[in-house]
């Protein structure tokens, strides 16, 4: 039988997908999180490490963009200093990591889709954490599939569509911003997709969202659609809505690499539906 799969994270929104999906799929795993492990404390990690892994799948991070601006020192521990601990742990144990990271890594000016292999240049303090993970996990030389995403969502937790669920149910009428283009992910979907990638051996870097891409205004006008809201929805500027993090303004992320090898990714209104049709209590 094989070793278990390392879950760290298995609290946050991705982390209980993949907790869901290892349990629906029969697989042995182990999940921890904070308080009972901190990752960025090599100790703690090393007492994990004492039994055996076949990988580690990390799936906790500082993911709060504007508490980034303000305390960059916290979000470099867990998005940077965690990864690199994880890692160095992974290269000892000769099993691989499975990190997340982010489109907040480029600055959004481009107007074609982001390539796995496009340069880092982040525009705020979240992406240059997220940044400096990956730098971390390719320097310690551990076997690594390091997964970037965007717009993550799911039928739990605190996300966009959960938020927009509830304001276009409560409230006549809302803006949403509609100069900020990328692609949707269902956190089922890439909790599936990577561990497809896991199972079929990949390594390095892959990019796996949703398929299509849309703005934030038009996101929320099928939320809304679907939903059967009569909330009206006004598109606006990023201008009109002044946040401390800056946001890229495209950040379309490349697939072409990851649908080479597992095929089409699944539209993201597909999987917009599938996700609404499961909401949990706003």
């Amino acid at each position: 039988m094989a070793a278990p799969i390392l879950l760290i994270g298995d609290r946050g929104m991705l982390g209980r997908a993949f907790r869901e999906l290892l349990e629906r799929r029969t697989r042995a795993y182990e999940g921890y999180d904070l308080p009972s492990i901190d990752a960025a404390e090599p100790a703690q990690i090393a007492a994990l490490f004492r039994k055996p892994w076949s990988a580690l799948v990390n799936c906790a991070a500082f993911t709060n963009v504007d508490g980034a601006e303000e305390n960059e020192a916290a979000a470099l521990r867990g998005n940077a200093t965690a990864p690199e601990v994880l890692a160095q742990a992974c290269k000892t144990a000769g099993i691989p990591l499975v990190h997340f990271s982010t489109d907040y890594v480029f600055d959004g000016r481009a107007s074609t889709p982001y390539p796995v292999d496009a340069p880092l240049e982040p525009l705020g303090a979240y992406g240059r954490t997220k940044a400096a993970g990956e730098q971390a996990i390719r320097k310690s030389g551990a076997r690594h599939l390091l997964v970037r995403t965007s717009w993550l969502y799911a039928p739990w937790g605190n996300n966009f569509v959960r938020t927009m669920a509830r304001l276009t149910r409560d409230q006549p009428q809302l803006k949403v911003v509609h100069d900020q283009r990328g692609r949707p992910t269902s956190a089922e979907h890439l909790a599936a997709t990577t561990l497809a990638l896991l199972d079929r051996g990949a390594t390095g870097t892959f990019h796996v969202t949703d398929g299509g891409e849309c703005t934030w205004f038009e996101f929320t006008v099928a939320i809304a659609e679907r939903l059967g809201r009569t909330c009206t929805i006004h598109p606006c500027t990023t201008a009109e809505f002044p946040r401390p993090a800056p946001r890229p303004a495209y950040s379309v992320l490349d697939l072409g690499k990851t649908e080479a090898m597992l095929g089409p990714m699944p539209d993201w209104r597909v999987n917009l539906a599938d996700v609404l049709a499961r909401l949990e209590a706003l």
